[in-house]
C-alpha cells in the first residue's frame, strides 16, 4: 500500500524546504544559483547536466546523509520527486531517482553530505611460475610449505563465474564457488560476458588442464561470486554499493578475507565525496583487503603516453590498486615492464571548495603492477566476449568445461595480487588489509626505466610477499605500541627474490599518498599505520610544500622521499627524480609536457562522452592489437583431457 504524507507535515515540510533553499516549484529559475553555492556538495557531473538545461531529466543518483538519515530529509527526498528509493543495510546512503536539478537541489540541506550520480561500472582488460605463486606452493626448501588459499575467501564482484568449468573444482570434485548472488537484475549468476569466469581462474582457478599450466594464484580459496556486471560487462555504482553491503553483511559466514574489483569507472568525485570509494573504505576497515583495477587508459589515440587517468575506485587511497605489467611471454622477470595501456597516475578525482576552486587528490597510483597481458586463462561456455571476438580462444580445448581464453588489461593483474593476498592471509591470518598492502609494495620489484606513477613501487613478487607475511608476530593489535617488534626474528630476511634463475631486490619502501618512504624500519618495528582504521598515508604530514613523518605513527629511520622517481631497478627512491612532489601537490607540469592542471589531460583523467570509459574492453576483447604489448603471449599448451591432480 503506498504511503501518503499529511498535509500538516507537508506544509512544514515545504516551509523546511524553502529554508533550507531546496524549492519544490519554480526549479528552473533557481537551480544555476543552487549549483554554485552547493557544488562543493554534489558531483561535478550533476552540476554539468543542471547548467546544461537538462534539470529536469530524471537521474538515478546516490545520496549521502551528514550523520544518521533522518525522516524530515526523507521527506524532503519525497517532496522533491525521488521514486524507486533503495536503501542499505551497512550505509546510510540512498540510492533514487530525482531531476537532476532537484538532486543538486538537496545538496543545498545540512543535512546532506554529497549527492552524486549513480555512475556506471564497467570491466577493464606461465603466471604461476613468473610471479612467484609456485614457489610458495612448493612442500620442500625454505618458502612457505603448501599454501593454495585453503580456507580463504575470496569476493569476486564481476560478470558471474561460469560453474561447470573444471577450474573451479577443489580435489575432491567440490565446487569451490561458495555462494553465488546477482545484482544486476538479470537473475542470473553464470557468466554470459566472459570476464568474470576469466578473472576468478586468474585468482583461483585448479591446475587440472593440460598439466597445471593455468593454475590460479591461490588454487583452492573459496569463490564468492557477486554479479554485478550485467551480460554486454556494464554495471552502475548503486548494484556496486548493494554487493558491498552484502559482503558487509556476509564477511564472516563465508570468511571473506579479501575483495576482487576488476572494474571500474570515472574517477570524478574525489576519493573523500565518491560512495564507493567511501564504501571500499568501510570493507577495509572491516578487516577485508580490497583490490582494485587501475585502468585501461595510459596512452591515447595516437599511441602517447598519458597520466592522471587512475580508475574509480582504484583512487580510493586504502584499497591496492594494481596496474597491468608486460611479461613478454616468458618466465623470467629481466625484461618485464609496464603494460603501455597501463592507467597511471596520479588520480585526477577532485572535490570543489566554497570559493569554487577544484582540489584534486593527486595519490601517486597504481600501487603495484602484475601481469596483464595476453593472459590464458578459463573460458566461460558462449560467452560474449568469445562471440564477438573468436581469436580470443586460446586453442587449448574443444570441450566446452575445459576451454581457456585471451584477455588482456589491469582486470587480469587485479586477481594476480588478490590471489597473492589470500596465500598471505593463509600463511598469517592476523595481517591487516594495510599490512597486506604495504608488504606488497615491500617486496615488489622495481621495473628500470619506470616511473611511480606507472608502477608504484613495481611488479608483485608473491613469493617475497608471502615469506615476509609469514613472519609477522600474530599478537600485534591496536594497542601495540610504536616501535615494538614486527617480525618474530630479529633478524631480517634476504630482501631478494629468485624466479626462474633471475634474482632482483625488493623495493623496500611503500608509497603514502602523495610520497613514499623507505628503510628496514618498516619491516624491524611496528608502524602505527599497519593498524585496523588508519590509512597508510595517515604516517605523512603535508605543509607548505614540504612531507615529512609523523613520529607519532611511524618511527625514526623511516626516509620520506621528496620526488616522484624514475626507477634504476634497484630500490625504491633510486634512479632519478621524474616529479618533486611540490609541484604534484601544487598541480602544475609534468617534465614530459603534460599537465596536472586542469583541462590538459583531457576531462581531468576521465574520458570525456558519457560517463563510460571507452578503450577498456577494446584492450581486454583483442590479441594482437596494441603496439610493444601484444608481440609476445603467454605459451600455450593443448589439453589432453586428462585432469591433473598435481597442482
Amino acid at each position: 500500500m503506498r504511503k501518503t504524507v499529511p498535509a500538516a507535515c507537508l506544509t512544514l515540510l515545504l516551509a523546511l524546504s524553502f529554508c533550507a533553499g531546496v524549492f519544490v516549484t519554480d526549479r528552473t529559475h533557481a537551480q544555476s544559483n543552487l549549483v554554485v553555492k552547493s557544488k562543493n556538495k554534489v558531483s561535478s557531473e550533476l552540476i554539468r547536466k543542471t547548467l546544461a538545461g537538462q534539470g529536469e531529466d530524471r537521474v538515478r543518483v546516490i545520496i549521502q546523509p551528514n550523520g544518521l538519515w533522518n525522516n524530515e530529509l526523507s521527506y524532503a527526498v519525497l517532496l522533491q520527486g525521488a521514486t524507486n528509493v533503495r536503501h542499505f543495510q551497512n550505509f546510510n546512503f540512498r540510492v533514487l531517482d530525482l531531476p537532476a536539478a532537484a538532486a543538486a537541489a538537496l545538496a543545498e540541506r545540512g543535512d546532506v553530505a554529497f549527492v552524486s550520480l549513480n555512475y556506471e561500472v564497467r570491466t577493464l582488460g606461465h603466471v604461476s611460475l613468473t610471479t612467484g605463486a609456485d614457489a610458495v606452493r612448493a612442500t620442500s626448501g625454505t618458502t612457505t610449505g603448501g599454501l593454495d588459499g585453503t580456507g580463504i575467501g575470496i569476493a569476486v564482484f564481476d560478470s558471474g563465474i561460469d560453474t561447470t568449468h573444471k577450474a573451479f573444482l577443489d580435489k575432491s570434485n567440490n565446487l569451490r564457488v561458495v555462494a553465488s548472488q546477482d545484482f544486476t537484475g538479470e537473475t542470473r549468476t553464470d557468466d554470459p560476458y566472459g570476464h568474470g569466469t576469466h578473472v576468478a581462474s586468474i585468482l583461483a582457478g585448479n591446475g587440472r588442464i593440460s598439466n597445471a599450466s593455468y593454475t590460479g594464484i591461490a588454487p583452492n580459496a573459496n569463490l564468492i561470486n557477486l554479479r554485478v556486471l550485467n551480460s554486454e560487462g556494464v554495471g552502475s555504482a548503486a548494484q556496486l554499493l548493494r554487493a558491498i553491503d552484502w559482503v558487509l553483511t556476509n564477511r564472516v559466514r563465508y570468511n571473506i578475507r579479501v575483495v576482487n574489483l576488476s572494474l571500474g569507472m570515472p574517477a570524478i568525485d574525489s576519493y573523500k565525496n565518491d560512495p564507493v570509494c567511501k564504501a571500499v573504505r568501510g570493507l577495509v576497515d572491516a578487516g577485508v583487503v580490497v583490490v582494485a583495477a587501475a585502468g585501461n587508459n595510459g596512452k591515447d589515440g595516437d599511441g602517447n603516453k598519458v597520466y592522471g587517468r587512475i580508475h574509480s575506485p582504484g583512487n580510493e587511497p586504502s584499497a591496492i590498486t594494481v596496474g597491468a605489467s608486460n611479461t613478454f611471454g616468458t618466465d623470467t622477470r629481466g625484461d618485464d615492464a609496464v603494460a603501455t595501456y597501463s592507467s597511471r597516475g596520479p588520480t585526477r578525482s577532485y572535490s570543489t571548495d566554497e570559493n569554487g576552486v577544484r582540489r584534486y587528490d593527486n595519490l601517486i597510483k597504481p600501487d603495484i603492477v602484475a601481469p596483464g597481458n595476453k593472459l590464458v586463462n578459463a573460458e566461460a561456455v558462449n560467452n560474449n566476449l568469445i562471440a564477438q571476438h573468436p581469436s580470443l580462444d586460446a586453442g587449448v580445448s574443444p570441450v566446452d568445461n575445459r576451454k581457456q581464453m585471451y584477455l588482456n588489461g589491469s582486470s587480469m593483474a587485479t586477481p594476480i595480487a588478490a590471489g597473492t593476498a589470500a596465500l598471505m592471509l593463509q600463511a598469517n591470518p592476523q595481517l591487516t588489509p594495510n599490512m597486506v598492502k604495504a608488504l606488497l609494495m615491500y617486496t615488489a620489484q622495481p621495473l628500470a626505466g619506470f616511473n611511480m606513477l606507472e608502477q608504484g613501487t613495481g611488479e608483485i613478487n608473491v613469493e617475497g610477499a608471502v615469506r615476509l607475511g609469514k613472519l609477522v608476530r600474530t599478537n600485534l593489535s591496536q594497542s601495540t605500541p610504536l616501535g615494538e617488534p614486527l617480525l618474530t626474528t630479529g633478524t631480517l630476511p634476504a630482501s631478494r627474490t629468485t624466479i626462474a634463475g633471475h634474482t632482483f631486490p625488493w623495493a623496500q619502501g611503500i608509497i603514502l599518498n602523495q610520497t613514499y618512504v623507505t628503510g628496514s624500519n618498516l619491516i624491524a618495528l611496528y608502524q602505527k599505520i599497519y593498524g585496523i582504521g588508519m590509512l597508510l598515508g595517515d604516517g605523512v604530514i603535508t605543509g607548505d610544500g614540504v612531507i615529512t613523518g609523523d613520529t607519532t605513527m611511524m618511527t625514526d629511520g623511516v626516509i620520506t622521499g621528496d620526488n616522484i622517481m624514475v626507477s634504476d631497478g634497484v630500490i625504491t627512491g633510486d634512479g632519478s627524480p621524474f616529479l618533486g612532489l611540490n609541484l604534484l601537490l601544487g598541480g602544475t607540469q609534468l617534465n614530459d609536457g603534460y599537465l596536472l592542471s586542469d583541462g590538459v589531460i583531457t576531462g581531468d583523467g576521465v574520458i570525456t562522452g558519457d560517463g563510460v570509459i571507452t578503450g577498456d574492453l577494446y584492450l581486454e576483447a583483442q590479441s594482437a592489437t596494441v603496439s610493444g604489448d601484444q608481440t609476445s603471449a603467454m605459451p600455450v599448451v593443448v589439453d589432453d583431457g586428462v585432469d591433473c591432480l598435481e597442482y
